[in-house]
Order: structure tokens, then sequence, then C-alpha cells
């Protein structure tokens, strides 16, 4: 049966009457109720009518039935439109006619029996519209419900995650301050004992490039020799971490043996190239030596392709004590002559590795900045004074290297000292 209305209460009165006498859900009939009051609406605000007819479709095999509400604009100007319907119609090529085919519940017969009858369509409206309004607020309150649920899991799933991480963070802490202690025993262990020489006061500050490996390629070694000179070795060696510090700890060994058995400073780096190449044909390394008299602050030095040391005395003046000579594992190693040098009370002497001055990639500029550094902190005490330069000089470190820095000084006489 066809029903043409010129109005879109009476359009949804009778979609709504219809609906519901073939027992279509509350949610899907008001979105049926909805989706043809849309599509009609442009039609009817002009004063066009538009025509409503329904019924029921059965599957050949009658497996499923359908009902049919189909739509017609016959004197629209242009296809109805179909998109953003809250319930699409069945695919079709665009025309002034839609079509809904909407499963039926197993079974069902039109309630009252018989096809629907638009002319009675407001019987029974306000109960039909009540029923889906409470509808629609049901599956509100089960959405809202649904919701503080979520939140509620999440919210213990957070707390349950947060524990965790402060758990995790924690352990972590814990790995973090065992992992410390023992690269901090490693790193005691491999550096010499403290050395308290009368006549003198010494210092060293040691920086790895990487805080979180602090074993590298930097060592220094200083010791006693029989007739009291205090006699340094300070090494860079290729490389960083673990292999680097075995090399490095190579040669500091090599040369505290050549140094105790006599061998004079000069020849100490060539022997000791000799000794370790057999041993490690890859090995190559800067080597310093130093030797002090404490009682007259007589000084010698031979080189090995390592950074000159620098002397500050104390009137301000500095000057580098250049050495040529070649490292251990380079061609024709070994330190050409021995410099002399001596160390007056009150003078700075330092020795360092490269990654004192090359931090910021120029040398020549690092040496200059050394002096001024030196300069800077010579009045502390002394054991500082090293930790004090390397701050200075690492306030920009474009290249990250390894650094060593030992500084010897003669004390000054106590001015006021009774005679």
């Amino acid at each position: 049966m066809n029903g043409t209305f010129y109005s879109l209460p009476a359009l949804r009165s009778a979609v709504r009457a219809t609906a519901r006498r073939y027992g279509l859900p509350p949610e899907v009939r008001s979105r049926l109720v909805l989706s043809i009051s849309d599509a009609a609406e442009a039609e009817v605000t002009v004063g066009r009518p538009v025509t409503l007819a329904a019924g029921i479709e059965t599957n050949l095999d009658g497996s499923a039935s359908f009902m049919t509400a189909t739509l017609t604009a016959p004197g629209a100007p242009g296809p109805l439109a179909r998109i953003g319907l809250p319930l699409p119609p069945a695919p079709a090529a665009p025309s002034t006619t839609l079509t809904w085919r909407i499963p039926l519940p197993a079974a069902h017969e039109p309630r009252g029996g018989g096809r629907p009858d638009f002319g009675a369509a407001r019987h029974s409206e306000a109960g039909t519209v009540d029923e889906e309004l409470r509808t629609a607020l049901a599956i509100t309150d089960a959405l809202r419900a649904e919701h503080r649920r979520l939140k509620h899991e999440l919210a213990e799933t957070n707390g349950g995650v947060l524990a965790l991480y402060v758990q995790l963070e924690e352990r972590d802490e814990q790995l973090r301050q065992a992992h410390g202690c023992m690269l901090k025993e490693l790193e005691d262990a491999l550096r010499p004992a403290p050395l308290k020489v009368e006549g003198l006061e010494l210092g060293v500050h040691y920086e790895p490039a990487d805080p979180h490996a602090p074993t590298g390629g930097d060592l220094y070694d200083w010791f006693l020799l029989p007739d009291g000179t205090l006699h340094i070795t300070v090494v860079d060696a290729l490389g960083h971490g673990v292999r680097s510090t075995r090399t490095a700890l190579d040669v500091t060994h090599a040369v505290r043996t050549l140094a105790l058995e006599g061998y004079p400073l000069q020849s100490i780096l060539r022997r000791a190239h000799e000794l370790l190449m057999p041993l490690d044909p890859g090995l190559m390394a800067t080597v310093l030596l130093a030797r002090i008299d404490p009682t007259t602050g007589e000084m010698q030095l031979a080189n090995g392709s390592h950074p000159p040391a620098l002397l500050l005395q104390s009137d301000g003046s500095a000057r580098y004590l250049q050495v040529p000579g070649r490292g251990v594992g380079f061609p024709l190693p070994g330190s050409e002559r021995t410099l002399r040098a001596r160390l007056d009370p009150g003078d700075l002497f330092i020795l360092y590795t490269d990654g004192l001055t090359e931090s910021r990639r120029d040398p020549v500029e690092g040496e200059e900045r050394l002096v001024e550094a030196a300069r800077k902190h010579t009045g502390k005490p002394l054991a500082d004074i090293p930790a004090a330069i390397a701050a200075d000089m690492h306030t920009v470190v474009l290249h990250p290297d390894d650094t060593l820095a030992l500084a010897i000084r003669i004390p000054q006489p106590r001015s006021g000292a009774h005679q």
C-alpha cells in the first residue's frame, strides 16, 4: 500500500507505526524514521509531496525476511541525498527513489495482520516515541557505565604500570650504583697507589670519555727508584675501552721493569717497543717519561710522540718542554734525546694526555688555554689543581677523549718560618 505525504510529522508517524508493526527494534526503528525524514525534508519543505511504500520480502529459500520501505519523490529535480543518513538505504544508482531493506526477526508477522495502514499511523505514536527514547537512554547509560568501567580499569592498570616503573627505576638505580662501584674498583686497581714523596706535592685527575666506561687508554705510573728519584710514566694508548687499557698497562709495566733494571731514560721507549711488539704487533701508544730528584728539583724527560709537559714557573712564565721522539709501535720508536730542566720551589709541572688540550680539535689553541688555566689555578692546593684545570679546559668539548692530568710542585718555604 502506498501513502502520499505533504508534511514531515505525518511521514514520521507513518514510518514509525509501520516499523513498529513489523517488529523492528526501537534503535533500528528510530534510525529508519530519521533517515526517511532527512531524505524527504528538502522536497516536503518546498511543497512537493513524497510517497512511501512498505512491505515484506522473503529470500527464495525462506531463510530470512526483510521489511522494505521505499521513499519516492516524483517531483524532485534530481536524485535524493543518500549520504550521511543514520540508516543507509540499499545500494542503488542515484535516483529520486530510495529503498531500505531491513532484516526482520525470524517468522515475524505484522502485529494486527494485514498491510500497514498509513492513515492510522498516529494511533499509538506517543508510546512508540517514548519506547525509542527509553532505548536510546538505555544505550547511553550502558555506554557511560562501560566508559566508567574502562576508566577504572585503565586507572588500575596505570597505577600498576606506575608502580612497576618505580620498581624498575629503583632496580635500575641499584644496578647503576653496583656497576659504578665495580668500575670504580677496577679503575682504582689499574691506577698506581697514591704516592707520598718528601719534598714534592703530587696531584692527578683522570676523566674518561665515556663516564659509564671509566677504563681507557690513558694511564700513568709513578714510583721511586732506588736512588730516591721519582719516575713518572704517562701513556696514551690508541683506541678506547678495555683493549686500550690492556695496551697502556703493558707499556707501563714494561717501562717500570726497564727503569728498575737501571736502563737509561733515553733508551727505555725503544727497548719497550722491542719487548712488546712480538706480543702485540698492533700496539700503538704515545709515552712521556719524567724523572725528578726531590732534593734538587733536577728533571729529565724522554718523549715518544706525546704532548709536551708544561712548566709554569713561580714568576708566571711558562714553557713547554719539547722532546722529539716516536712512541711505542711507531716507526723508528724511541726518544731522540733527553731534556734536562729544573723544578724550583713554587714552580708547577704538568703532564697530561691530548684529551686535555684537544677537546676543541685545535691543539695549539688548547696549549694556550692550558697555560691560562694553570696560571689561574696555581694558588690552589696541589691536589685540586689537575681537576680544576680539566674543568676549565672542558667548558666546550667538540672531541671527547679520555683525559689525564698530573701536577707536581716543590712547595715554597712558608713565609715567617723561624730560622
